[in-house]
């Protein structure tokens, strides 16, 4: 499910490093044609790293799992994209898949991760990632 020219660019990363997947509902298990370990979650200094977000306020948490996107209108255009999600405490990151979904940071699955005061949504762009703040965001 990995496009070639991703494959080599990951294989290149891995070189010399010692590599982890954190198992999801998606791949439970890292490719089993690529190195590195499969953890539940892995915990590096203050940072700790899931699939899917704590109910409980974890500081330092980095998650996946809820695939979120943002929209924004600009100039009466509406914009959805990708994005990271985070309040400075933790943070949750978008699904790269071809084949997966996202879900906008305003749902009612997120309420309660996340400080909506300092929310922001780190939106993906062709060139770039855009800081888009909590007030700017809309529901969609």
């Amino acid at each position: 499910r990995m496009h070639a020219s991703f494959r080599e660019r990951l294989e290149g990363l891995m070189v010399g490093r010692d590599w982890f997947w954190v198992a999801g509902n998606h791949d439970p298990e890292a490719p089993a044609d690529l190195p590195g370990e499969t953890v539940r979650e892995l915990a590096i200094g203050s940072l700790l790293f899931r699939h899917e977000p704590s109910a409980v306020r974890v500081e330092g948490e980095i998650s996946g799992h809820l695939h979120p996107c943002a929209r924004i209108v600009q100039q009466g255009r509406s914009v959805r994209r990708r994005c990271f999600a985070g309040d400075g405490g933790r943070m949750i990151m978008p699904a790269f898949g071809a084949y997966t979904g996202s879900l906008n940071v305003l749902d009612r699955a997120y309420l309660g991760l996340f400080k909506r005061e300092t929310l922001m949504a780190y939106m993906l762009g062709a060139e770039r990632i855009f800081a888009i703040s909590h007030a700017m965001l809309r529901p969609g």
